[in-house]
């Protein structure tokens, strides 16, 4: 099994970087696979350990002129932080690295003496923390506890460092440009006058200077990366674009002569060079602005976390870090209180509000033996549990781990665009320097002015970064929406391949219907009897048998608060039923079979055992002193979100099917109730995939919606596949999407998602490339022979940084959408 490693990079620009960073890795030997997002900032690589390590990928990514910020480590560790009193040089902390990499499960242990905090990264699940303070108490040194989770996470950090650096850049930027401008346009502002010419000229070269290569330093920066790899990206048009018309307007202050002699109006664009820069830098900031709220799905999830826990350990509470919890801890849980890890309730009762994990906002009942989730909110009462589930093995933390990779994944339209940005940018060059040549051949009176314009205008406009943006944004807000609402979809591929849908395929038991026989006909046969008696009867009976049936027909007398008899006498009759006396009569409770054998059935309890089981429900028959005495039907009944489900996804044209291992007769009849058509029935769990592979060759792109162990192959083979999180860890596991709660509307509901969400990338995409493609014809001045109309690169260059910001606020007009979709919903139910 290959390691898996994830790389916070900083420096991306455009798709092409994109593209040269996962190109760059891909060539390395040992390297399985690398995808890397541009949203994110993130780069996720399979990798042969035995080939390559961790630190050589982080050295290819500085190789290929970026920087890798706080990389997380191979396969999934995670890591604690440490604070520890008493070091006072470097050999304390060597002495302490020694002992923390000695503990087992530590995979590598840094110590920093000016903080005076140990950071141990570790095995996922690794429970090690009482190990590390012995560790450090027996090499001599103060243990002073775990430092709070907040402590802030690296590329956070930079993005932080990144946002002021383009606030203080872009405030200089704004100031000097308007100088620029005004020294430029000298005759437009009478208060000039007085100043010379040429003095004037010097001053705007004095301003235009730091606010060209100063406030444009990361332009120049990534188009030198880029040349050392022998490669352009966008950082390579601004460069290029911003320095032409400086470089131009330099040479006409200081050396006017040598344009006047050839014939050529010596004029200057220092104003175009430092808007140029400051606009597309404008654009950069509110780009990542805009960036930051789309991942707000992953902070809000991991602000979910309990920071300790109140465990009994040798009849004494006490209150320690959550990484310090291990599983058979006991863990005390008062009113009011988040629960801080997975487990079992061993004793006390409560109700439990599980909203952020579930989106059900009425509070759950817990009692002993019921299982509790982190972080979710005790509403009432008190209580103890036994920890089952610890740090990366808690609900939470996978649904976290879920969110993370779907945002990190790419979707195939994205690597399309991707391939496309990589050869961009040197048609972009192609196509201006036509441009120029044309401009200094074409026309009867050639200006060089105007050629170089058209030139920087046509580099300026196509610059690719929007497209990097296009699709990972949409996917990152489409996915965080999904996690809000307890639809976990693993990716982005996942989301395209769910908008394609043509054929839904549910399982039947457990998933469309409630996994558990219900009684849902009570037929008396005797005049004497009514509903109530007949049930109490039977529950009098049953109450003492552990037969799901018998469990089904007690659970009904519950529910009508029935009072139930004393019985005496009680035969367990195997295969068939039950004997017992209760009140002084004699009662026989049983199939078909039995009665027929004891001679207590007639035509007309006959009769209506038939009804029933035409209608696929199993019978039970009851006989009191020898006479038959009533009727019950029990079924599996379908959930209450099932039939509104299923009408709600034929109002979108789709399909739908069940499949299941009843006898045709019990499946059609669900079939009839939920208003399916196509019941695929006897149906050996072994088969299911073989099914739905059969409606993938008529052409169907399948989904398939399951909950149990035997739905896993299925799940895998349907082009999506959708687990109930009711269900098994094994079929969550199989599928492309995970809904949280036990609710068949969010089936629908994550199509509906999936659909808006290709509409943003499509849309982005359009926004990002032929907006940016029609731009380049008008830059390059065809509409001037007809229209006399050219493109100031200082338009260009707003217009360039507007397309980057009109596609991240595209993506985050999802979440007005989804809330739109929500309000006509309704608030979430399970139908329970």
């Amino acid at each position: 099994m290959p390691d898996k490693i994830t790389l916070n990079i900083k420096g991306m620009s455009c798709a092409a970087c994109v593209r040269r960073v996962e190109r760059g890795l891909q060539e390395m030997e040992g390297v399985r696979s690398a995808a890397v997002n541009f949203a994110t900032e993130k780069a996720s690589v399979e990798f042969d350990s035995d080939v390559v390590k961790s630190d050589a990928l982080k050295s290819k990514v500085s190789e290929l002129g970026y920087e890798v910020v706080g990389a997380a480590d191979p396969a999934g560790a995670l890591q604690s932080t440490v604070s520890v009193g008493g070091m006072s040089c470097a050999a304390c902390v060597r002495r302490v690295e020694n002992v923390l990499n000695e503990i087992p499960g530590v995979r590598d242990a840094s110590v920093n003496l000016a903080t005076g905090r140990a950071t141990v990264r570790h095995d996922p699940g690794w429970t090690g923390l009482s190990d590390v303070e012995k560790a450090v108490t027996d090499a001599g040194y103060e243990y002073l506890g775990v430092v709070d989770a907040a402590v802030a996470d690296p590329l956070e950090a930079a993005r932080v460092k990144d946002l002021t650096d383009l606030k203080r850049k872009l405030s200089v930027g704004i100031v000097l440009s308007l100088l620029t401008f005004v020294g430029t346009m000298q005759h437009w502002f009478p208060f000039l006058s007085t100043i010379p010419r040429n003095t004037m000229l010097v001053l705007v070269f004095l301003l235009a200077t730091p606010a060209v290569f100063w406030v444009g330093t990361r332009f120049f920066q990534g188009a030198w990366k880029a040349a050392k790899q022998k490669t352009t990206d966008m950082n390579t048009l601004v460069a290029v674009g911003a320095l032409s018309a400086y470089l131009y307007s330099t040479a006409a202050t200081f050396f006017p002569g040598f344009f006047t002699k050839a014939g050529v109006a010596p004029h200057v664009y220092f104003d175009g060079a430092a808007m140029i820069v400051t606009l597309i830098l404008l654009g950069r900031f509110l780009e990542a602005r805009a960036r930051g709220r789309t991942s707000q799905a992953i902070k809000r999830l991991m602000g979910l976390k309990p920071k300790t826990a109140r465990i009994i350990r040798n009849g004494e509470e006490m209150e320690v870090a959550i990484e310090s919890v291990v599983v058979g801890d006991r863990v005390s849980v008062r009113p009011g209180e988040k629960i801080p890890t997975d487990g079992k309730v061993v004793s006390g009762a409560s109700s439990v509000d599980e909203s952020m994990l579930t989106g059900e906002s009425l509070p759950v009942s817990k009692e002993e033996g019921d299982t509790v989730f982190a972080a979710t909110l005790n509403k009432s009462g008190a209580f103890v549990f036994e920890a089952v589930r610890v740090g990366s093995e808690t609900a939470l933390a996978q649904i976290i781990r879920l969110v993370e990779d779907a945002q990190g994944s790419k979707a195939p339209i994205q690597r399309l665009a991707d391939k496309v940005a990589s050869i961009f940018v040197p048609c972009v060059f192609a196509v201006a320097l036509v441009t120029f040549a044309l401009w200094m051949l074409l026309p009867r009176d050639p200006q060089f002015s105007r050629a170089l314009l058209n030139f920087v205008s046509v580099l300026i406009i196509a610059c690719p970064c929007a497209m990097g943006l296009a699709t990972p944004t949409a996917v990152m807000v489409g996915t965080g929406l999904g996690a809000d609402d307890g639809i976990l979809i693993k990716g982005g591929e996942s989301l395209e391949k769910a908008y394609k849908l043509t054929t839904i395929v549910f399982d039947k038991t457990g998933t469309l219907t409630r996994g558990e026989p219900r009684v849902t006909d009570i037929l008396p046969l005797d005049e004497s009897l009514g509903v109530d008696e007949l049930l109490r009867i039977a529950a009098s009976v049953e109450a003492v048998s552990e037969h799901p049936l018998g469990q089904a027909i007690v659970e009904a007398s519950k529910e009508r608060n029935l009072r139930l008899s004393s019985i005496r006498d009680f035969e367990a009759l195997s295969g068939m039923g039950a004997r017992a006396t209760t009140e002084e009569r004699s009662v026989l409770l049983g199939n078909l079979k039995l009665m027929k054998q004891e001679g207590t059935v007639g035509p007309e309890a006959e009769n209506a055992g038939r009804r029933l089981a035409d209608q696929g429900k199993t019978t039970v028959f009851l006989a009191l002193d020898g006479k038959p005495a009533g009727v019950l039907g029990l079924s599996d009944t379908p959930k209450e979100s099932a039939a509104g489900t299923v009408e709600r996804l034929k109002q979108m044209g789709l399909k739908v099917a069940m499949i299941t291992g009843d006898n045709e007769k019990t499946a059609r009849a669900v079939g009839n109730l939920l208003g399916i058509d196509e019941v695929m029935a006897e149906v050996l769990p072994g088969d299911k995939a073989g099914a739905v592979r059969s409606l993938q060759e008529k052409g169907e792109i399948t989904a398939m919606v399951g909950d149990g162990i035997n739905d896993a192959p299925a799940l895998t083979q349907a082009d999506i596949g959708i687990a109930i999180g009711a269900g098994t860890d094994v079929a969550i596991e199989a599928s492309d999407i995970t809904l949280v709660r036990n609710d068949l509307n969010l089936v629908p509901k994550a199509i509906r998602l999936s659909e808006m969400t290709l509409r943003v990338i499509r849309q982005n995409l359009f926004w990002a490339f032929f907006y940016n493609s029609l731009g380049i014809p008008v830059a390059a001045g065809v509409l001037y022979p007809a229209f006399g109309i050219l493109l100031n690169p200082v338009f260009a260059a707003g217009a360039m940084a507007m397309s980057s910001v009109c596609v991240v606020s595209n993506s985050l007009r999802l979440r007005r959408i989804w809330a739109r979709v929500r309000s006509e919903d309704g608030p979430p139910h399970d139908g329970e």
